[in-house]
């Protein structure tokens, strides 16, 4: 009867350090996941709060279950190696969302980077996880900062100009791009009586943006011109 009582407290001693110490893992890999995702989320940005939890908890998840699950030592590696094109996917996926323009680039590395430290927390490096996320929430809210001061970024504007005559529209256009040296995107022409209506698109710096603005509206060829929307990228 001892040695049975011995057996099954040795077994339960042994689940409870097991358990223990998964459960920490996967609270510490969503804690680390979730404030990183809220400084997205205060950004608006496409992937936020749960996004960015559910990726790290699930990387940390699976690696946790890869070394449990897996026979060998290679077995576990090869299991926990699938996480990377899972995130790829996943990042591409919010890369696309805009439409073919380029936006999206850094809430697409920040998901694969989150999904590194949720393998660091699934294998028990805290101190590397924790280093990471501290300077992932560094790059993510000073360097971004910079480039806003310093008119860093780009961004796609978009305009609608309207006039009387198609043609005139489209060379007036094209000549304030040339001599700006930049390029249209998105042509839309459509007609609103009395008046043509064109809308397109120009990808440029913010120094660059506000002189074609300024160009189009000193232009004697359109009779309106109203920028419509302005998306930054990341």
């Amino acid at each position: 009867m001892d040695t049975i009582h011995q057996s099954l407290h040795l077994l339960w001693n042994e689940l409870s350090g097991v358990l223990s110490s998964t459960l920490t893992r996967l609270v510490v890999a969503a804690i680390l996941g979730g404030i990183i995702g809220l400084e997205r989320q205060l950004r608006h940005k496409p992937a936020g709060l749960r996004t960015n939890m559910f990726i790290c908890f699930g990387a940390a998840m699976f690696t946790v279950l890869s070394r449990q699950l897996a026979g060998t030592e290679a077995d576990s590696a090869r299991i926990a190696a699938q996480i990377i094109p899972g995130i790829g996917f996943i990042g591409a996926g919010s890369i696309l969302h805009s439409r073919g323009s380029v936006t999206g680039l850094t809430t697409a590395a920040t998901l694969f980077v989150v999904a590194s430290v949720g393998m660091a927390v699934g294998g028990g490096l805290y101190l590397t996880a924790c280093f990471a996320t501290a300077i992932i929430l560094i790059a993510l809210a000073l360097l971004g900062r910079l480039e806003r001061t310093y008119a860093l970024r780009t961004a796609l504007t978009t305009y609608e100009v309207t006039g009387r005559n198609v043609d005139s529209m489209l060379r007036e256009v094209n000549r304030i791009l040339n001599e700006e040296k930049l390029t249209m995107q998105r042509v839309h022409l459509a007609s609103a009586d009395p008046d043509f209506r064109l809308v397109f698109a120009v990808d440029c710096e913010r120094e660059e943006q506000n002189v074609f603005s300024l160009r189009l509206h000193e232009s004697n060829v359109f009779a309106a011109v109203t920028p419509l929307a302005t998306t930054e990228h990341e």
